[in-house]
C-alpha cells in the first residue's frame, strides 16, 4: 500500500505537535558537530514518525536525519527530516518545520534512482502545510501557490543557507552571498532549507540556493517547489537534486539562468 498527501499530512501534523509542545521548554542540546546541534524533541519527533510509518505501511525503506537509514523491502522510500532548522529551534526562534517526503524506486540506465513523488513540510507554529503530489501542482493549506513571475534580478529577493563545516570548508558560500546581495533586492537567510524551498514555491522568495545538504533537507520541499512551477535542479544544473553532493537552486523561471550563471 502506498501513502497518500493526506497520509503525509497527518503525519507531519503529528510531528509538527511534538514540536509545538516542547518549543517553549528547555531543551537538552547535544552536538554532533561544532555547530550541528540536536535536542530531544527531534528524537521524539523522529520516533513518533518512524513508528506511525513502519505501523501503517509496513517494511518501509525510510531514511531519517538523527538514526540514519533503516532497509525496507518495498517500492518506496521515506525522507524524514522531524526537525528542519534544529539551531533556531533550541534558540527559542520561531522558524522551523517538519519534512517528509516519499519517493518509488526504479531502475535507469544508471542504476537506482529514487523519484519524489509525496511531500509534505509542516510550519506548526504558524499551521502552515505545504504539500505536493508529482504532476498534480502545489499547495499551502488546500490552496494552491504558484513560484514567482519575476524576470529581473535586481528585482528579486533571494534566500540561502551555509553547511555546518562553514568554518573551514573550502566551498564558501559568502562570496556568492556577497555578492547576490549586490546585484538584488538582497539574499535573506532563515535556517530552515526546506523553508527556503516552500517560500520559494509561495512566490515569497524568488530564488534559494545551498551547497552541502542532505537528502531529507529538500526531497520535500524540491518537489512543492518543482509542482509550483519554480525550476529545481543542482547548482551546476543537473535535474536530480538528491544525487550526491546534494546541492540545489529553486528558482523562479524568469531569474533560472541569470542566477545559474552566478553561482558557477
Amino acid at each position: 500500500m502506498k501513502p497518500t498527501v493526506a497520509d503525509l499530512e497527518r503525519l507531519a501534523r503529528g510531528a509538527g505537535q511534538i514540536l509545538r509542545d516542547g518549543y517553549n521548554t528547555e531543551h537538552t542540546v547535544h552536538y554532533k558537530g561544532t555547530i550541528d546541534l540536536v535536542t530531544e524533541t527531534d528524537h521524539a519527533s523522529e520516533s513518533f514518525l518512524i513508528r506511525e510509518i513502519q505501523s501503517q505501511f509496513p517494511d518501509s525503506h525510510i531514511l531519517a536525519e538523527e538514526s540514519g537509514e533503516t532497509a525496507g523491502e518495498n517500492e518506496g522510500i521515506w525522507y524524514i527530516d522531524p526537525l528542519d532548522g534544529t539551531v533556531n529551534y533550541a534558540h527559542h526562534i520561531p522558524m522551523f518545520c517538519v519534512c517528509i517526503a516519499y519517493a518509488v524506486k526504479g531502475l535507469t540506465s544508471t542504476g537506482l534512482s529514487a523519484s519524489v513523488t509525496l511531500g509534505a513540510v509542516y510550519d506548526p507554529l504558524r499551521d502552515e502545510m505545504f504539500t505536493a503530489e508529482r504532476g498534480k501542482g502545489a499547495f499551502l493549506n488546500g490552496k494552491k501557490i504558484q513560484a514567482s513571475e519575476t524576470t529581473e534580478l535586481q528585482k528579486s529577493l533571494l534566500v540561502t543557507g551555509f553547511p555546518y563545516d562553514t568554518w573551514d570548508t573550502k566551498l564558501d558560500n559568502f562570496k556568492y552571498f556577497e555578492r547576490l546581495a549586490k546585484k538584488t533586492q538582497g539574499v535573506r537567510r532563515l535556517g530552515s532549507a526546506a523553508l527556503d524551498g516552500c517560500y520559494v514555491a509561495a512566490g515569497r522568495f524568488d530564488g534559494f540556493w545551498e551547497f552541502a545538504l542532505r537528502s531529507w533537507d529538500i526531497a520535500a520541499a524540491g518537489l512543492i517547489a518543482e509542482e509550483a512551477g519554480a525550476r529545481v535542479t543542482t547548482l551546476d544544473g543537473r535535474a536530480d537534486y538528491l544525487s550526491t553532493p546534494i546541492s540545489i537552486l529553486a528558482a523562479a523561471p524568469g531569474i533560472y539562468e541569470k542566477l545559474l550563471e552566478e553561482l558557477k
